[in-house]
């Protein structure tokens, strides 16, 4: 299997046809040319990328305008295959859009990052567990070995896990704060912040720096984290495609 390019922690790769970006220009990609090499699975020629499909449905291009990265990652996915994407794709016509959505790209640098004597790690034994969490409040994608992807805290009360939040994407130098959840009959007590900043907290001890995503319509999560101290740095899109048909 084909290796992922390195990045730094300030770049992107370089293809040889864009100028570098910064890694969270292209965060899925950074992830898996960087820290999260481990779970990336690789096209043949090394300039398409994606999480194992039980950890993550997202993959990545080197660079997103390169024809080849577009073919790499059609070969590696197979024919009709189901694909995310996010940035800005623009795909080849032979590819079929599936989902398309808004959403914000946030930086915590400026958060205050706080450890939660409440909050408990979460592993595989309690994915069950978080599924149901998931499935109750709709974070976003969490398949069964996600919890893979970093350190995932979670706040139970009466022994059933009522919020939680983890880590997803890693490009270097920085982590996606990801899955904030909370379930219905405990929201308004505080515990998504809680949680963002303890996971941060652990973000900051690795000596990196916390971002997020959140859908461009959900103004209560963007209200919140502005209030937490994160701020817009771009607009990316979402994008659910289909790979062309054999």
């Amino acid at each position: 299997m084909s290796s992922v390019s390195p990045v730094s922690p300030e770049t992107g790769p370089e293809t040889g046809t864009a100028a570098p970006v910064h890694a969270l220009d292209n965060p899925v990609w950074a992830a898996l040319a960087g820290p999260h090499a481990g779970l990336a699975e690789a096209g043949p020629a090394g300039l398409a990328a994606r999480y194992a499909v039980d950890v993550s449905p997202f993959a990545a291009l080197a660079d997103p305008g390169d024809p080849r990265a577009w073919a790499d990652l059609a070969a590696l996915a197979g024919p009709d295959a189901p694909v995310w994407l996010t940035g800005l794709p623009v795909p080849p016509g032979d590819w079929t859009t599936v989902a398309r959505f808004g959403g914000v790209q946030m930086d915590g640098t400026a958060v205050r990052a706080e450890p939660d004597a409440e909050a408990v790690r979460l592993g595989p034994a309690d994915v069950p567990e978080i599924l149901e969490l998931v499935e109750l409040t709709r974070p976003g994608p969490f398949l069964a070995r996600t919890v893979e992807l970093g350190t995932y805290l979670g706040i139970r009360r009466g022994g059933r896990l009522v919020a939680m939040a983890g880590e997803r994407m890693r490009p270097p130098g920085w982590t996606e704060i990801s899955a904030v959840c909370t379930h219905p009959e405990h929201r308004g007590q505080g515990l998504a912040a809680r949680l963002v900043r303890a996971v941060a907290a652990g973000v900051a001890e690795r000596g990196e720096r916390p971002f997020l995503h959140a859908a461009a319509d959900n103004t209560g999560a963007i209200t919140l984290y502005e209030a937490m101290g994160f701020t817009l740095r771009r607009r990316p899109l979402f994008v659910g495609l289909r790979t062309p048909a054999a």
